[in-house]
């Protein structure tokens, strides 16, 4: 006879799921019904087991005691027609049993999208499919099933179902080989995950619904859950209703509607930073009756995968942006495929560049959002800006700054916090305030300002020029209409002359006058060994610079403009390439560009043809270096004793040479309580190190009167 305590026959409150939980549907109530009486009947068998083991006393626990593993696994096999007999005779096992073996209920074709019902219609499943699924569901809607759960597998710490006891419980167990496999609907659908790190259907892996999809099966049709967003509907831009745009429209919609195994398909939205590129994907889905959603930034990335199946289920298209699919252990810029490929669901993958979109398997045209013309911009600063005080300010800015629509709405709502309108330098700082170029080029704070520069009146007519010709771009390309034919280009100066004759110096001058930030290109970070880094660097900086009108300052310019050689082997090649790019790009930048050289003929032919403008710095005259004397000289130092004419006219020096020679003066006239005062002697020994340093030769009769000042450097030299 077998016996088993009272508390197995009561074990239905231990075990069983809360009333209701299941919601309306009967199929996923019938099903985890059927895992919760299966449960207790294994249970029931397990008490009359552990105790023919000698267990200890039992009297009184709610549920049987462990027994030793390997024993446990030996009595699957050597207890197995006993255990039949015992659930044929035993009186809670027989009624259990007798339970179990209600029809299963008809599937409705009601059922809504996503619940229980209709994922067993709609892939098919069979009894023990769904079985499984409901197993793997139980733990999610029944606090209780852990216990027990860790009681049939004989391990405490195991508290959450495996297909090693789906086998162990239900009546056929080869069923379960026929049916599940790594490929099965299941799994390839993300409905049942194996926990991280297990191996594919590996039978004593935890099996789970996860939390996201369990809801969708139990409460289908609720609210969007936390970790998906709806895409606000909008009208597709103009110049969007395009042929590519109708044909993504009808392949959606056929994928939604289609059943069995399609696969995902990504759809690459492409535009620039900033653009409505979510918006865009649901304007096309939209026509298609499909609606589209979007990951919540706050959604953990190991959870992706729930979130599509989720997104799936709904009938849902989901956009991502391609930062969520980055690698960060592959090359950058590199992604990955999204997970679950063989989920039925169409994903847009929105980027900027659609090079970076490789290897995602996209099967649809690409749909591609422009970024917003000159007069879309300005009719949105207009919009978020209507104090006729902007009004002239207006078309300057929707010029000078390429943002897009998102980005002109949040710099107009910090402004109109502002307790008072701004100027015209306070609004043009606060639309430049998410200007970065990161690594690849260093802000330039301006020293000099335009009355300090020293040049000949043809290179001072030049200057002039440039500035004037910034501050009549937008005039000259939106009210003269220039903007089409030139492509809204900027300007370019190449600025050519000997080391020190102040080409740095008139670039941060040109930058005071015109108020605009002045950024020195970093070669060391933009110059790269590897084959197509050195272009990729430059594409960053460039694309970046564009969205705002800057100063790019490019010293030693020849080092990246060289000439193009001949091609004898694949170095010559990629190089070749670079200057290319480099052409294509400068051509298309839209703010201002300065290259400096003092190696002119080192220079590509074709950038000459590119510049606007080539100012020539050449040595300053006896006049010119007059004036860059004096103007060098500290205002609280007294320089009463130097000859300011007799050094002007004896030695041919450059700007910045000058300045390093008073500034060594400086330093070596300095000493502790000496008064701030210049002479002749620091001034030329400075001078003749300058000379040295150089290594330009000179005699002492150029130095006349003050010959002897240097005769004992002439000695030690």
């Amino acid at each position: 006879m077998t016996t088993h305590p009272p508390a197995a026959s009561s074990l239905a409150g231990e075990v069983a799921f809360l009333p209701g939980v299941h919601g309306q549907d009967p199929l996923a109530q019938y099903w985890l019904g059927q895992v919760s009486l299966r449960l207790r009947r294994e249970v029931c068998w397990l008490w009359r087991e552990r105790r023919l083991q000698n267990a200890g006393d039992t009297e009184g626990a709610p549920l049987p005691p462990l027994v030793d593993g390997a024993l446990a696994a030996l009595d699957l096999m050597r207890y197995e027609r006993d255990k039949r007999v015992f659930f044929a005779e035993d009186v809670t096992a027989r009624y259990l049993s007798d339970c179990i073996s209600t029809a299963v209920p008809s599937a409705s074709a009601g059922d809504p999208r996503g619940s229980f019902g209709w994922l067993v219609q709609h892939l098919q499943l069979t009894p023990v499919e769904c079985f499984v699924l409901a197993m793997a569901l139980l733990p999610s809607v029944d606090s209780a099933a852990g216990p027990v759960i860790a009681t049939c597998l004989n391990d405490l710490a195991r508290t959450t179902p495996t297909l090693a006891l789906a086998q162990r419980l239900w009546d056929e167990p080869d069923e379960l080989l026929r049916c599940i496999d790594p490929a099965h609907p299941l799994l390839r659908h993300g409905v049942l995950a194996f926990m991280p790190g297990a191996a594919a259907c590996d039978w004593q892996a935890a099996l789970a619904v996860p939390s996201m999809v369990a809801r969708e099966l139990l409460f289908a049709g609720g609210e969007l859950p936390s970790a998906l967003e709806s895409i606000p509907l909008a009208p597709l831009p103009q110049g969007m209703e395009t042929a590519s745009a109708a044909y993504v429209c009808a392949r959606v919609a056929s994928l939604i509607d289609a059943g069995g195994f399609n696969g995902m398909r990504v759809i690459p939205v492409i535009g620039p930073p900033g653009a409505p590129l979510a918006e865009v994907a649901a304007a096309c889905a939209q026509r298609a009756g499909v609606p589209v959603v979007r990951l919540s930034p706050a959604l953990p990335r190991e959870h992706l995968a729930q979130a599509l199946c989720t997104a799936w289920l709904r009938g849902c298209a989901v956009y991502l942006p391609a930062a969520v699919l980055a690698d960060s252990t592959t090359h950058e810029g590199m992604l990955v495929a999204p997970p679950l490929p063989g989920l039925a669901l169409t994903l847009f993958v929105g980027a900027q560049d659609r090079t970076t979109l490789r290897g995602l398997g996209a099967t649809l045209p690409t749909i591609d959002v422009a970024p917003l013309n000159y007069a879309q911009r300005l009719d949105c600063w207009r919009r978020q800006l209507p104090d006729p005080t902007f009004a002239s300010m207006l078309p300057e800015l929707a010029r000078r700054f390429r943002y897009e629509q998102a980005a002109i709405s949040r710099i107009g709502a910090e402004l109109a916090t502002l307790s008072q309108p701004p100027v015209r330098a306070e609004l043009f700082a606060a639309a430049r305030a998410d200007l970065d170029l990161g690594t690849l080029a260093q802000a330039v704070t301006p020293r000099f300002v335009r009355s300090e520069l020293m040049l000949p009146p043809a290179q001072a007519a030049q200057i002039d020029e440039i500035v004037a010709a910034m501050n009549n771009l937008t005039r000259v390309h939106y009210d003269w209409g220039t903007a089409l034919p030139w492509s809204e280009c900027g300007l370019a100066a190449l600025f050519a002359g000997p080391p020190g004759t102040g080409k740095t110096m008139a670039a941060e001058a040109i930058a005071a006058e015109l108020g605009l930030p002045l950024y020195r290109i970093d070669l060391s970070q933009v110059v790269n060994k590897y084959i197509g880094e050195t272009e990729k660097n430059l594409r960053r900086l460039f694309d970046v610079a564009d969205s705002a009108d800057v100063i790019l300052f490019f010293d030693e310019a020849d080092a990246l403009f060289g000439k193009r050689t001949e091609v004898k082997d694949a170095h010559d090649r990629y190089a070749n390439l670079e200057i290319s790019y480099l052409l294509e790009r400068m051509e298309r930048f839209k703010g201002l560009a300065i290259l400096a050289t003092n190696r002119k003929r080192d220079l590509d032919e074709a950038f000459l043809r590119r510049l606007r403008f080539v100012v020539e710095f050449p040595l300053p005259s006896p006049v010119e270096r007059l004036r860059i004397w004096r103007s060098v000289i500290p205002a609280d130092v007294d320089a009463s004793e130097i000859d300011f004419e007799f050094l002007a006219q004896r030695f041919a020096l450059a700007g910045g040479h000058i300045r390093a020679i008073v500034f060594h003066a400086c330093l070596q006239s300095a000493a502790e309580g000496a008064p701030r005062r210049l002479g002749m002697p620091a001034v030329v020994c400075a001078l003749q190190r300058e000379y040295n340093k150089l290594e330009r030769t000179n005699s002492l009769e150029q130095f006349g009167p003050y010959a002897g000042l240097v005769a004992e450097q002439w000695i030690t030299r």
